[in-house]
């Protein structure tokens, strides 16, 4: 069973004003998530802004968070795209650059059939060694990946290792536990659903608030597995707040926000995102001042 940790953040990308990485914020950010609960971080995913990131930008973005922490924790590079062809030349670069495993989005925009998923995670597996996840995302990707069909690419497909699971249903993490191999991982890919996720199967979650609240997933998710759910449930309920302030408008947003707050700035998102609104940096600011964070 390949091992890449229960509780991973999708980093951030840190921007300068003027809107270009800010490179020394990437390390001092990814520096940060390691002390503070992620056993690894997905690199250009939906939170690091990948849609409007060029493929330069990327590759340095690799580069760099592997130089900062790569001997501290799993980093994984969201190489995922809709076009099949655009995914496996990112996915060499990424493992050329020595990332420990990638995450496939689910192909958005396109609505590929059944077959056409299985076939783009076909191909993209058979052009790498690395570990792969899916990622499962219907509400940004318009398609949603059926338990069977991640079953079959599963089995077919040896390297393909677990699921980012953000289809928000327990009913379809159930199905996926049950159909896929037990050596197969499951990840909440949802921070409110976690702990219900891990009742049915998942071993932790890839974490929007673990850049917020880090150390608290990562004690609520080792209570859990430690049998403790008592105090876990404790941890959830306590958390759910800011789980769900943290997308009150379009993620990131919300969460470049709340880093400005405690102190760990990453600027602001590129266009077409914007800031939140000043009622939205309200109820973000309320919820961190609840919780004692700022």
């Amino acid at each position: 069973m390949v091992n890449l940790g229960k509780v991973l953040t999708a980093m951030a990308t840190p921007f300068k004003a003027d809107m270009s990485v800010d490179w020394k914020r990437v390390e001092e950010l990814a520096d940060y998530l390691v002390k503070n609960g992620s056993e690894g971080l997905v690199v250009h995913g939906t939170t690091g802004e990948s849609p409007t990131l060029t493929h330069e930008e990327e590759y340095e973005l690799y580069r760099v968070v592997k130089k900062a922490v790569g001997g501290k924790c799993k980093i994984i590079a969201g190489t995922g795209s809709n076009s099949t062809a655009t995914s496996v030349k990112s996915t060499r670069e990424a493992e050329k650059i020595g990332v420990d495993g990638i995450m496939i989005v689910v192909p958005y925009y396109n609505k590929p059939s059944p077959e056409g998923l299985f076939q783009h995670y076909k191909t993209i597996s058979e052009s790498t060694g690395l570990p792969i996840i899916i990622y499962n995302i219907p509400g940004r990707t318009g398609i949603n990946m059926t338990p069977e069909t991640t079953a079959r690419i599963a089995a077919d497909c040896k390297n393909v290792v677990g699921l980012k699971d953000a289809a928000g249903s327990l009913d379809q993490t159930s199905a996926t536990r049950q159909l896929c191999p037990k050596e197969f991982t499951i990840w909440s890919g949802d921070d409110s659903l976690t702990l219900p996720m891990m009742s049915v199967g998942a071993v932790g979650v890839i974490s929007v608030a673990s850049h917020i609240v880090g150390k608290e997933i990562a004690q609520m998710v080792n209570a859990y597995h430690a049998g403790d759910v008592k105090k876990a449930t404790e941890i959830h309920l306590r958390l759910m707040p800011i789980f769900k302030v943290l997308f009150i408008t379009s993620n990131p947003s919300p969460v470049k926000y709340a880093l400005e707050l405690i102190g760990q700035p990453a600027g602001k998102p590129r266009l077409p995102l914007v800031e939140p609104s000043d009622k939205e940096k309200e109820a973000i600011k309320k919820v961190l001042k609840d919780l004692n964070l700022v």
